[in-house]
């Protein structure tokens, strides 16, 4: 009996193996990676088996998800991604959201946003989505006003009033924390943020309130939303697990958007 046992076991383990998924899903270094290590073990039990590649830029992610290099990434908004679709061609869906990363301005010459002086240096993110949201965000603590009809990508063409006379500067996303030496404040995305050493919730002198578009989301290449590793993956994201591990491992820095 016992031999028959172990025998129908090991059938079922070997059906088992055969019927597992592997997958490379794309991050950034930081709070991404950080929680879809924590999924890993979680999508394992449904089958599903996660290699975690990073990307240091928010470029290359969805190039490769495209090219077919990976099979779902795991860093960016819809506006970003959307405007990474018109620009360039992208076959690429949003299949189910993650966080949401409010986006803070840091400075280490100032201890508040009203120390900031009058024609203060500022670094923001060149890409169009973060760029806009910065100056998004500046508008909306009336730091400066943008013309009317803009929507969510604002560029600094856009400005129509800046009181304080701030001299912006954009530069890649990752890059803006390594400027902080050199110019009055920057604007920094939560993952290179943590990632530079910055608490978002301490160090911030501006910070975005966690609303509108702006939540982060696992995207798949269209030809592959329906499959069924696809709904695995983000019913392995939206678990109670993993939002108690992102408000306490992140305390309140990234905040879950499910």
């Amino acid at each position: 009996m016992l031999a028959g046992a172990a025998l129908a076991l090991g059938v079922v383990g070997a059906a088992t193996a055969q019927d597992r998924v592997a997958i490379k899903v794309g991050v950034t270094p930081g709070p991404h990676a950080q929680i879809l290590e924590a999924v890993k073990p979680i999508a394992a039990q449904k089958g599903l088996d996660i290699q975690i590649v990073e990307f240091s830029d928010y470029v290359v992610p969805n190039e490769a998800l495209n090219a077919g290099d990976l099979q779902a990434n795991s860093f960016q908004h819809k506006p970003y991604l959307d405007n990474q679709k018109v620009d360039r061609g992208y076959k690429i869906e949003p299949v189910g959201y993650t966080v949401n990363f409010p986006i803070g301005i840091y400075s280490k010459k100032h201890k508040s946003w009203d120390s900031v002086p009058q024609g203060a240096s500022l670094s923001i993110p060149n890409d169009p989505t973060n760029g806009g949201r910065v100056l998004l965000l500046l508008q909306d603590k009336g730091v400066l006003k943008l013309r009317d009809g803009v929507g969510f990508k604002p560029s600094v063409a856009d400005i129509v009033d800046n009181p304080k006379k701030l001299k912006i500067t954009e530069i890649d996303a990752a890059q803006t924390p390594r400027t902080l030496d050199d110019v009055d404040a920057a604007a920094v995305n939560t993952n290179y943020a943590t990632q530079a050493g910055l608490d978002p919730v301490k160090d911030a002198i501006l910070r975005e309130d966690p609303k509108g578009p702006y939540a982060n989301l696992i995207a798949v290449r269209a030809a592959d939303k329906d499959k069924p590793w696809v709904k695995t993956l983000v019913e392995s994201y939206q678990t109670p697990e993993i939002k108690e591990f992102i408000l306490t491992k992140f305390k309140g820095a990234v905040l879950p958007a499910w």
